[in-house]
């Protein structure tokens, strides 16, 4: 099931069956009850996560407590990657929000894998930049638009993150809560 998986993982996309192998032979999987905590922000970090069946969040607290969802993440889906990469603190909370399974790849595994398959190292350059034009994307509707504005990139960061397209246009099926 593993390798199934990973082949379907933006940053493993393009390995063969052999790279694919070695990399399933060094990951660990484990579930997590709905509602557990899986990584806290500012704990040590030095493992990736590839969620294989389940639903979690990221998000950080403000000073005040409340709670600011940043994604919602889904089968498929990975967390834990810029941890891995500098072994620096973890920089959010990943929550599983319903019974969750993950593969686990320790720093050590992928430092390993990636000295002897560097296009892992290429993909993951390529996911970790995306991932800053999406931040800088957000943080511009922050600055630049009232709230209607803000509301309508909200929605439409949803569709594209977890659209699924049908005749009638693009549904989200998982709907945010108010508090989301």
């Amino acid at each position: 099931m593993s390798i199934e998986l990973l082949k379907k993982v933006s940053l493993f996309e393009g390995l063969n069956e052999k790279e694919l192998k070695a990399l399933a032979d060094t990951t660990v999987v484990r579930t997590f009850p709905k509602d557990n905590v899986i990584i806290m922000a500012e704990d040590r970090g030095d493992t990736l996560f590839v969620i294989q069946r389940g639903r979690v969040k990221v998000s950080i607290f403000s000073e005040d407590g409340r709670e600011v969802i940043l994604s919602t993440l889904g089968a498929g889906d990975f967390f834990g990657d810029m941890s891995l990469l500098d072994g620096k603190p973890r920089s959010a909370n990943v929550t599983a929000t319903e019974e969750t399974e993950l593969l686990m790849l320790r720093r050590a595994d992928f430092i390993r894998l990636i000295q002897t398959i560097p296009q892992i190292a290429i993909k993951l350059l390529a996911v970790l930049a995306g991932r800053l034009r999406k931040t800088d994307r957000k943080i511009e509707g922050l600055a630049l638009s009232d709230v209607t504005g803000r509301i309508t990139q909200t929605l439409l960061q949803l569709a594209e993150d977890q659209g699924t397209y049908t005749p009638e246009g693009i549904v989200i099926r998982i709907r945010p809560t108010h508090q989301d």
